[in-house]
């Protein structure tokens, strides 16, 4: 059973990097947000193509539009950590136990 603890502890640790990876992302793209960039430099476009279904469809179910500000990057962070310390602990300390 080492085998499955040790595949769902690699999955445990791609999940998080990813979700990391994501996150910062989307950091990055609302602190783009704040400048007027280049809409066509290859960076710009990469955040805007990588980010945008995720908050496109955020934006859609929930209005976080207040006072001109846009909350969904916020939300998505935190939806963002919620993961991390819920499925990714979870598929972690289920690791654990396949491990011993």
């Amino acid at each position: 059973m080492f085998v499955v603890g040790n595949l769902l502890a690699a999955l445990a640790r791609i999940l998080d990097i990813v979700l990391t990876v994501y996150m910062w992302l989307v950091i990055a793209r609302a602190l783009l947000s704040w400048v007027n960039p280049d809409p066509y430099n290859p960076v710009v476009r990469f955040l805007y193509n990588t980010t945008e279904p995720v908050l496109q469809a955020l934006r859609r179910r929930l209005p976080l539009f207040f006072g001109g500000v846009d909350f969904s990057p916020l939300l998505v962070v935190l939806v963002i950590v919620f993961l991390q310390r819920f499925a990714v602990a979870s598929l972690h300390d289920l690791a654990v136990r396949f491990a011993h």
